[in-house]
């Protein structure tokens, strides 16, 4: 039987629309909003959630979703308050999550028990931002004994070595760095996008999904041209941060109804 992801974009393919992904980090502001939270951007098109697990040490984040990080784990964040959050979500959603996550706090909960304890709180997937494909054989035998997709990340510095892993190694979608360095807002979409995701396609049949970067709707609307999903997170989070209120909710809301209005605006 095919994944969430799998058929999230196997619905969209044909009605010629793309996939808004939303990241968030769980725990942040507290981890009993963080449901709240999810259900806010689902009701304003969010197709997936990222799911991201506090990490002390966020290497490839940006300022502002390492900021989220120290806050969610201040609030009692962990990989374990992760899945327990995910569980939550799944009660009330059927949205597709992907957790996105570090090596080290799945090595520390334990790689075999993290697969299976992802599956039965209703993850689809996972991400592990920091394990080299070359090196991920052998975790790869736990994810897919617990039906999880393993997403990958490609970048316009990968070799075509690399990005022929990614391709393999991938399950759902393949996850496209558009530049080179860290998540955060930018002013402009990378050039290196484009002549990346036609290395991609070169590669893969799968759908391919760009992020790092991508912070209004009219880069919403440029990725969207171009890849099957588009991933928004640093603006999300930095939202986050800004507002802690009852407001907090409606402003994620008409956030993720910008972006994807704008992806799914007639040429």
């Amino acid at each position: 039987m095919s994944s969430r992801i799998t058929q999230l974009f196997d619905r969209l393919r044909p009605e010629g629309r793309k996939a808004l992904i939303a990241y968030i980090t769980a725990g942040d502001p507290a981890p009993e909003r963080t449901p709240a939270l999810v259900a806010a951007l689902e009701r304003g098109g969010a197709d997936l959630i990222e799911l991201g697990v506090p990490f002390s040490d966020p290497v490839a984040d940006g300022p502002v979703i390492q900021r989220a990080s120290s806050r969610a784990i201040a609030a009692g964040g962990s990989f374990a308050r992760t899945l327990e959050i995910a569980r939550e979500i799944r009660e009330r959603s059927g949205i597709p999550i992907l957790l996105f996550t570090y090596l080290n706090p799945m090595l520390r909960y334990g790689v075999e028990r993290a697969a299976r304890d992802a599956r039965a709180a209703g993850v689809d997937g996972i991400l592990l931002t920091d394990l080299s494909v070359e090196e991920a054989g052998a975790s790869l035998q736990a994810f897919r004994e617990a039906a999880l997709d393993t997403v990958f990340l490609a970048a316009p510095t990968s070799t075509d070595r690399r990005m022929g892993l990614v391709a393999e190694y991938c399950r759902g979608f393949v996850y496209l760095v558009s530049r080179a360095g860290v998540t955060g807002e930018q002013d402009s979409i990378s050039a290196s996008l484009g002549p990346l995701i036609a290395r991609a396609r070169r590669a893969t049949a799968l759908p391919l999904a760009a992020g790092f970067g991508i912070s209004t709707p009219a880069q919403a609307r440029q990725v969207a041209e171009m890849a099957e999903g588009v991933v928004v997170g640093s603006a999300f989070v930095r939202m986050i941060e800004k507002l802690g209120g009852p407001e907090l909710e409606p402003a994620l809301e008409a956030f993720a109804r910008e972006l994807k209005t704008a992806m799914e605006a007639k040429q």
